[in-house]
């Protein structure tokens, strides 16, 4: 199948400030997340910013790039402004890549775009929690699927709650069985995400700090692709940081 990739990019941050353009191994880190997007089968790649510096170093390294507003309130929000400008078709697939995540899986991206089609507006990924410390993490975000692989409900707490595995566990080795944690890769129809800026914000979403729970809260559906290996880490720390850095 053919998909676009958008990868917003903004330099604000609390915890690493101008992030997008931290060095790794010689190259940008919005460079390097362009780069291995582009080993997946998407017929394009494009970051969407902004902020001058960040377009100035895709100019650099060859990465297509597109300015967009600056008071928008999420990526998906920017990555809409794009998608728009591009004219994309209605029916066209959009994955949303992270500006933080250089190790990316291709075959997520192309795994995640698969679930895609008329019924499915929306896709994600997950992979099995094998640590209680992780499942007691609340920013270890976990989801739980229905029958037909598509989201029931996305939380910061341990879902669902094994009551005669988790009493008294400590941290290390999880029993099996154990939730799903939710991998931050959306995939979307541009038709749903033109829209979904449109959609009122749910009470779910204020309480998680989840921003997919406004789209379960209309009773939308979102297909999530679980891998069975955990992919490699974001950037949110200066220890991600550093650690990326000895890849490079």
């Amino acid at each position: 199948m053919s998909f676009t990739v958008l990868i917003p990019a903004r330099l604000a941050s609390t915890r690493l400030p101008n992030k997008p353009l931290a060095d790794l191994g010689g190259k940008p880190m919005i460079v390097r997340v362009a780069e291995r997007a582009a080993l997946s089968r998407a017929a394009q790649v494009i970051v969407a910013t902004d902020h001058a510096d960040i377009h100035a170093a895709c100019v650099q390294h060859g990465i297509a790039v597109r300015m967009t507003r600056a008071d928008h309130p999420s990526g998906s929000d920017r990555i809409a402004e794009v998608a728009a400008a591009l004219g994309l078709r209605d029916d066209a697939v959009v994955v949303n890549v992270q500006g933080d995540e250089p190790l990316i899986d291709p075959d997520l991206v192309n795994a995640t775009a698969a679930l895609i089609d008329a019924d499915t507006p929306m896709a994600t990924a997950a992979h099995p929690i094998v640590r209680m410390d992780d499942m007691r993490n609340p920013n270890v975000v976990k989801v739980v699927l229905d029958s037909a692989g598509r989201a029931m409900y996305f939380s910061r707490a341990a879902i669902p709650w094994h009551r005669d595995s988790f009493n008294g566990a400590a941290d290390g080795d999880a029993p099996q069985g154990l939730p799903l944690r939710h991998i931050g890769l959306y995939a979307y129809t541009n038709r749903f995400l033109q829209h979904y800026p449109t959609l009122p914000p749910s009470p779910l979403e204020a309480i998680e700090a989840l921003e997919q729970l406004r789209v379960l809260w209309h009773r939308i559906p979102i297909a999530v692709h679980v891998t069975h290996g955990a992919p490699a880490p974001g950037i949110d720390t200066p220890e991600d940081l550093e650690r990326a850095r000895k890849h490079f």
